[in-house]
């Protein structure tokens, strides 16, 4: 008769994070109270519990069981330590500057606890990055990835397909994130003959999107097929078994059109998003407006997408406007002159004088 291995027993308190007693039950206070009273995502809430967890190890290596009164007392080049231990790991800015953020809710939680200050917090920066500009999805690419003749896996059900249509359908046609897709009850669907749906953003925030005819059409279509009896108070997109769809499923779906498209790695679901406010500023799309659409609290947020609006309208003057067009450096004199001769001898034919005596000069506009 076999011997079944038994697992190893699993020391509770290994599970804990580093600290006493009192420490523990502040950061369970913390995390209730970035839950409830501010709101936050759950994977907000989950990366900032995780910083400070990290944290708490750094300095139980250095300095035993960390406590309230030892955060308090942290000085500078414990934080300093911490932040270049975490660059020596390959810890990118971004991540480091959330970790400071985490930091610093934690201590003000503390701080309106009674238990003091942590000045050391108030004496790091916060290291400089270098915002990333969206990088939004041609209309053409954007419009092929929600046509519903596009099918890139037939061996999946009808139904899914039309399913993973809807969504992607939301997230370029009302701008949606994957989880305020995802998050819409089958109450709320958005069948023709609506014109908009109310969508819970970031920090429980509540706003309404426009629905266009094309995207209620893929959700009716989805509703049609689904074969799930749907909870009314439920989810509005399923999984196969009928549970709540996972945004990794969405994720895959964007990746199998992405191949089947011919597109870069650039094109995720949130790049859909992009596309959507983008594709709205291209045709004088109102910037505050704009930003109601999307949910975003700050103007400074809405504003990184009239960057890229002027970045594309540039490479357009670059590759379209002939004044703008560079030779190549191996051209020679001859062949510039015969160019510059027939650029004149055309504007003259279309009306436009140019003059002879002033060399012909690229502006950067």
């Amino acid at each position: 008769m076999m011997r079944t291995a038994s697992l190893p027993a699993v020391d509770p308190e290994a599970l804990l994070p580093p600290g006493d007693a009192a420490l523990r039950a502040a950061m369970l206070g913390w995390r209730e109270a970035l839950a409830r009273e501010r709101r936050m995502a759950a994977n907000t809430v989950e990366a900032y519990e995780r910083d400070l967890r990290q944290f708490l190890i750094h300095r139980a290596a250095r300095s035993g069981t960390p406590t309230i009164a030892g955060l308090i007392a942290l000085k500078p080049r414990d934080l300093r330590a911490f932040m270049a231990a975490r660059r020596a790991e390959g810890i990118g800015g971004r991540s480091l500057m959330r970790m400071l953020a985490g930091l610093r809710s934690f201590a003000r939680f503390l701080e309106r606890e009674g238990h003091g200050s942590v000045a050391a917090l108030g004496a790091v920066r916060s290291p400089k990055v270098e915002r990333r500009l969206p990088r939004p999805l041609p209309i053409s690419a954007a419009l092929a990835m929600t046509a519903p003749e596009t099918r890139p896996d037939d061996d999946r059900a009808p139904w899914v397909l039309a399913r993973d249509a809807a969504v992607i359908a939301l997230l370029y046609g009302s701008g949606l994130r994957i989880s305020e897709a995802l998050g819409l009850a089958a109450r709320d669907a958005p069948l023709p003959g609506t014109d908009e749906v109310r969508v819970t953003g970031k920090g429980g925030k509540v706003r309404a999107v426009p629905v266009l005819p094309a995207v209620a059409e893929a959700v009716a279509a989805y509703l049609s097929s689904c074969p799930h009896a749907l909870d009314p108070e439920g989810p509005l997109f399923v999984g196969v078994r009928g549970g709540p769809l996972s945004p990794r499923v969405v994720q895959y779906a964007v990746c199998a059109l992405r191949g089947a498209l011919g597109l870069p790695e650039s094109a995720t679901p949130h790049a859909l998003r992009h596309s959507f406010a983008t594709h709205l500023l291209a045709r004088r799309g109102e910037l505050r407006a704009i930003q109601e659409l999307l949910g975003h609290a700050s103007l400074s947020t809405t504003q990184i997408y009239t960057k890229v609006d002027a970045a594309r309208l540039m490479s357009a003057f670059e590759d379209a406007h002939p004044r703008a067009r560079r030779l190549p450096p191996s051209e020679p004199a001859s062949a510039r002159s015969e160019t510059v001769d027939a650029e004149q001898s055309s504007s003259v034919r279309s009306g436009y004088a140019v003059r002879q005596d002033r060399p012909v000069e690229r502006r950067n506009a």
